[in-house]
């Protein structure tokens, strides 16, 4: 749990103006990991590391959809957070984009980019090797941009009997952000990692967490959300 004067201590202290922050100081509140969590890992596939750790911009012409050095900057964190959610015995939920044949309609895309990845980049579905799945996880395939859209997950939850969510993954401004509202908006405590979340663009990156933030999730950080979880898994030893 982070404390309410600790409720902008959070990467958008130097993009958001003083005035924007007084606008919103009515949503300020306690932050915590809620009961009965499972463990999304939003869209960890390879094309949005192609390249390399440089920057999006330089590198957007031979890797389209990479995230240069921001996904290589969370791959770390990101790591330590898998390590302590399985530590925990959380479930583990990937999504990816839906690849099959003949799959969708013209027009069923999960953005309104219209750049074609190049024919190098066919396996950019893959989930990054620092991110393997393990056979006890489950991956889930879709078209749009949110993890719950036109997916199983929902019921895969009920039937976990899962509150709330712990997120991580990309982009904050597309999958992350549609999959956030919508566990929100399903009644679910989310719980956002914000070093191991990441955009191609930073600004977008930390005016996105700020609003989720503030509306329809808890963003933590990495330390906070291991904190809980390692206590959740020595509470379930010493039973």
């Amino acid at each position: 749990m982070a404390s309410i004067d600790k409720f902008e201590d959070h990467c958008w202290k130097d993009v958001i103006p003083a005035d924007d922050l007084k606008l919103y100081s009515p949503y300020a509140r306690e932050t915590y990991v809620g009961p009965d969590v499972a463990f999304l890992a939003i869209d960890l596939y390879n094309a949005v590391y192609r390249g390399g750790a440089g920057r999006p911009v330089d590198l957007d012409a031979q890797y389209p959809n990479s995230c240069g050095l921001y996904a290589h900057r969370a791959i770390e964190p990101t790591k330590t957070l898998f390590a302590a959610v399985r530590r925990a015995g959380l479930q583990v939920f990937y999504c990816t984009q839906e690849t099959r044949p003949n799959n969708r309609p013209l027009g069923a895309v999960s953005t309104r980019r219209t750049m074609e990845l190049p024919s190098e980049a066919v396996d950019k579905y893959g989930i990054y090797q620092e991110f393997a799945p393990q056979t006890q996880d489950v991956i889930i395939t879709k078209q749009r941009a949110s993890i719950f859209q036109g997916t199983p997950l929902f019921s895969h939850l009920s039937l976990l009997g899962v509150q709330s969510l712990i997120v991580c993954g990309e982009s904050t401004s597309g999958c992350v952000r549609a999959s956030v509202v919508d566990g929100y908006s399903n009644g679910f405590h989310v719980s956002v990692v914000e070093e191991c979340t990441y955009d191609r663009a930073e600004l977008t990156h930390k005016v996105n967490l700020f609003d989720l933030h503030h509306k329809y999730a808890d963003v933590m950080h990495l330390d906070e959300v291991i904190a809980h979880l390692d206590g959740t898994h020595m509470a379930r030893a010493a039973e």
